[in-house]
């Protein structure tokens, strides 16, 4: 795959690979579900409305249009290099709370497509977090490897990320990448489990390693896609991954988000649920990187 760079690197043809798209899979759910168990994600391509994908793409855009981020028309979603959002807004954490509480968007993450997807890969009835994680990344911006486990599973381990692109998310623009087979690494699984993040800080969250010199390390390859409206990927907590570096040749903002789904039957981390969750360190939706203008620098999540 061309044009996939990491944290400034562009990623050896052989350290990376188009992910499995497991589509085809979905009419037959225990062979989805042993894939998952094999590949430790599911890439499926086409799997949610296209027009719903489309609908939530403009009204998130339009929002970030309205404080001076996104040049017209919105839904093309390139970044004017300003942001008026600090002297419009008069609570940031407030404000990214409703952009992530829209019903078009909320129709993509926590809507009936998917709940039927995430009822298969459980094998019961599924419900999705909440708190949502809404993305929206300017060129430069990446994020580090990392896995889930430790913001996630407190109540225990059977929780899903589903990473669904807001729009046409090719390599150029930073999608998600997995670490290929990470999910097995077993010193990592083992010195991962009973990590938290909030409890055991300052223990880092990410890997502190590029993720060229990690699949050198490990003996593996990185895998994404070129995402388009619609697909989805979805991962357990303990598989590896992070996010390419948004090199849009025309400064398109990389729109997306990542939900948590999980069984119905199994208790819930409050922290993640009800009208105003708290989030994983409490500050609720001002501790996201997308509660901050587009013009200041990410932290790793």
């Amino acid at each position: 795959m061309k044009d996939c760079i990491s944290q400034g690197r562009t990623i050896p043809d052989e350290l990376v690979a188009p992910m499995r798209d497991s589509a085809a899979l979905l009419a037959d759910a225990p062979a989805l579900r042993a894939r998952l168990e094999k590949d430790g994600y599911l890439f499926l391509r086409n799997a949610l409305d296209r027009d719903e994908v489309a609908a939530a793409r403009r009204e998130v855009f339009q929002r970030l249009a309205e404080v001076g981020e996104i040049a017209p028309p919105a839904e093309a979603g390139v970044f004017t290099g300003a942001s008026r959002r600090r002297e419009t807004v008069d609570d940031l954490g407030r404000f990214w709370r409703s952009v992530s509480e829209g019903p078009a968007l909320r129709r993509v993450s926590h809507g009936s497509r998917l709940a039927a997807i995430m009822e298969k890969v459980f094998g019961e009835a599924a419900v999705p977090f909440d708190f949502l994680y809404l993305r929206a990344g300017s060129v430069g911006r990446a994020t580090g490897l990392h896995c889930d486990y430790p913001f996630f599973t407190r109540a225990h381990e059977r929780v899903c990320t589903v990473w669904i692109p807001i729009g046409d998310v090719p390599v150029t623009d930073g999608p998600v990448v997995v670490v290929e087979g990470s999910h097995r690494f077993a010193d990592l699984v083992e010195a991962t489990r009973g990590f938290d993040v909030v409890r055991d800080a300052p223990r880092r969250a990410d890997l502190g390693i590029h993720p060229i010199d990690f699949a050198r390390q490990r003996g593996t390859r990185l895998l994404t896609a070129d995402f388009r409206a619609g697909d989805l990927a979805l991962f357990g907590m303990f598989t590896i991954h992070g996010a390419l570096d948004n090199h849009s040749p025309i400064g398109r903002v990389r729109l997306s988000c990542d939900v948590r789904w999980q069984p119905a039957s199994l208790p819930v981390d409050a922290r993640y649920f009800g009208p105003l969750p708290a989030g994983t360190t409490g500050a609720g939706y001002a501790e996201l990187n997308g509660a901050k203008p587009l013009t200041e620098p990410w932290h790793i999540r």
